[in-house]
């Protein structure tokens, strides 16, 4: 599964990657460059990153529905206990 991105964030994104060059490392890089970085990083790193999320969620989620009972729960034949 690719990772994609809109065209506005995509352009956000390759717009602060020639900022980081020009500001952190006092290097100018032109769109081509910025894009074709970003393309690595989505090919390359995106994968982890997507998959520790993916990780973090369903072991967040799975977590909720282990208490679920403790949430929502409501005990059964009270109106005599009152």
């Amino acid at each position: 599964m690719s990772i994609e991105l809109d065209k506005e964030t995509r352009e956000r994104i390759v717009s602060s990657i020639k900022r980081y060059f020009s500001e952190c490392l006092e290097q100018e890089i032109g769109d081509l460059k910025a894009t074709l970085l970003l393309r690595f990083v989505l090919q390359e790193i995106g994968p982890s990153i997507y998959n520790t999320a993916i990780y973090d969620a369903q072991k967040r989620l799975t977590e909720a529905v282990s208490e679920i009972d403790g949430v929502c729960f409501e005990p059964e034949f009270s109106f005599w206990r009152s």
